[in-house]
């Protein structure tokens, strides 16, 4: 008698979709083919006077006292990062590898669960392939989305993606990101041929059909002297931290987390639920976007990664091809996914 097949108490994923850090430079619009004329943009902090805007708690409250509260200065020191008064353009650039092996464990302690699995995720590319997929990660290059609040209100935004071999770049696309839509993941006529010549390499990357190493530069035309937005640390000691805001640097160098680049990369589930009104969200296990406070992917509605790919790989019912889609992005972003003890 055949044992009965288990999701592996040990299961986990090596995220396939490996950004960098993305640093910050800043330059004139009109230089952007020189690389001598951009210098790093610096955080610098600055200590400001403001008002008590927050909600306070009124009820059983001394007036006198709420008065006072009130009326009291806010003073806190922040981070903060601009372009020289002389440079109008932010130059953000980052790489990415894209690694092949998509589905395959990097630990399971089952090796019935991973024969089955991998057959599984085998059948999928064998009739689907990553070319849907991975023409959504090329979108989400082409519309900068990683530019995240960099690119709100930006006169105009250029990206050039170079496929790179010897150091040296071997294929190269350059987008008007303001020209394609974040919610449709579509490309304009003008850029439909390149945005498909990018996703057929990002999709041989995954399929680990040859190395794939991409280098993205995005250009930010916001004018001289204006703010621009690195990542802020979360400062969990904050009873020892002197500033109210810190930004990340790399070197002294304001920079964007890997983290967060991925997320704007991954950003291509439209197979939710409640898509049509919200538009694409991050790929998570159970849809969760912690911007709004809620995870749209809920379990009693057996929409989330678990029950899917439980029901795909044990039960053999495969679910529809939206949903393979969302268990195969999940298995790119990679993450721990054993049975809880």
């Amino acid at each position: 008698m055949s044992k009965e097949l288990k999701t592996a108490s040990v299961l986990a994923f090596e995220r396939k979709l490996d950004p960098s850090d993305a640093l910050f430079h800043a330059g004139p619009w009109a230089q952007r083919d020189r690389s001598d004329a951009w210098k790093p943009v610096r955080i610098a902090a600055k200590s400001v006077r403001g008002t008590i805007s927050n909600r306070l708690k009124t009820s059983g409250q001394d007036p006198a006292k709420l008065d006072a509260a009130i009326q009291n200065p806010n003073l806190q020191t922040v981070d903060v990062a601009a372009l020289p008064a002389d440079a109008d353009t932010l130059k953000v650039n980052f790489t990415l590898r894209v690694l092949g092996g998509t589905g395959e464990p990097s630990a399971c302690n089952d090796a019935a669960y991973r024969q089955k699995l991998l057959a599984t995720v085998k059948e999928y590319v064998q009739q689907h392939g990553f070319e849907e997929l991975a023409r959504r990660y090329a979108a989400n290059l082409a519309n900068a989305r990683f530019l995240w609040r960099n690119r709100i209100g930006a006169e105009q935004v250029e990206v050039t993606v170079a496929h790179l071999k010897d150091g040296k770049p071997a294929m190269q696309w350059t987008f008007d990101a303001l020209a394609h839509s974040l919610r449709e993941l579509a490309a304009p006529a003008t850029d439909a041929s390149q945005l498909q010549q990018l996703a057929g390499v990002i999709g041989k990357g995954l399929a680990g059909d040859g190395h794939v190493l991409l280098q993205v530069t995005a250009f930010v035309r916001v004018g001289a002297g204006q703010e621009v937005f690195p990542s802020q640390e979360l400062i969990l000691d904050k009873d020892n931290s002197k500033k109210s805001r810190t930004l990340y640097h790399v070197d002294e160098v304001a920079a964007i987390h890997s983290q967060k680049i991925g997320n704007a990369l991954r950003t291509i589930d439209t197979w939710y639920p409640e898509a049509a009104d919200n538009g694409p969200i991050a790929v998570e296990p159970y849809g969760s976007v912690t911007t709004q406070g809620k995870a749209y992917r809920q379990p009693k509605e057996k929409a989330d990664f678990y029950n899917l790919l439980d029901a795909w790989v044990l039960k053999d019912k495969a679910p529809e091809p939206e949903q393979q889609h969302f268990v195969i992005a999940t298995l790119i972003r990679g993450g721990v996914f054993g049975e809880a003890g």
